[in-house]
């Protein structure tokens, strides 16, 4: 599987993001930071994505026993991410001209790129998969899914913002108090449930639990 350094990284980088998504719930719900509250379901999903697209899948296309291919797809995803990252931050604190259909296009953008390397390393592709390899393709579909799942999530939360998350008050988080936000927090605790649970079983494995 995945190299001893990697398996320490990936526990790394779990305490990282679950640092990072305590200070963020601090900002947003008791600091009263710029953008509203978050609810516990939608803080649960940004830990989630943050940790499966910035952290992990860079992590794992830097594991050179993984197969290149893989890593190709999986490292480029990551760059896509992160370069999302830096224009997201951007236009919410700098330009405030965020809105939901530019995640969402990035979104299908992404989709597009891991379908189309995927199709890659099948054609290219010789011999039996490893178990390693199986493994890759199960995070990548995991990968998948999650942004299928965030597309669902952008356009119910503009719709219920009614567009109105740019300027200086702009909503950029759903709360658990307004009642406009509540079927989007109940999809969203819905959904988190599964999607935990398939991380849960690929950092099992990768970690050597249960194998």
């Amino acid at each position: 599987m995945l190299s001893p350094l990697s398996r320490v990284l990936i526990l790394a980088l779990l305490a990282l993001a679950a640092l990072l998504g305590f200070l963020f719930w601090r900002k947003q719900n008791v600091q009263r930071s710029r953008g509203g509250r978050i609810s516990p379901p939608k803080l649960a999903w940004l830990f989630y994505a943050i940790f499966l697209w910035f952290l992990l899948c860079p992590l794992v296309a830097l594991d050179a026993a993984v197969e290149p291919n893989l890593r190709g797809v999986l490292g480029g995803f990551g760059v896509l991410m992160w370069v999302r990252g830096g224009a997201e931050l951007y236009m919410l604190y700098v330009s405030h001209n965020w809105k939901p259909p530019y995640g969402i296009g990035h979104d299908v953008l992404c989709i597009a790129f891991l379908l189309g390397g995927l199709s890659w390393y099948q054609l290219h592709r010789t011999g039996p998969l490893s178990r390693l390899d199986a493994w890759a393709l199960s995070l990548l579909a995991l990968v998948l899914v999650s942004l299928f799942v965030e597309v669902m999530y952008a356009t119910l939360f503009f719709q219920a913002v009614e567009g109105h998350t740019t300027g200086e008050d702009g909503i950029w988080f759903a709360d658990e108090e307004q009642a406009r936000f509540r079927r989007i927090n109940r999809i969203t605790l819905a959904c988190n449930i599964p999607l935990y649970a398939g991380l849960a079983s690929l950092l099992a494995m990768a970690l050597g639990f249960g194998v």
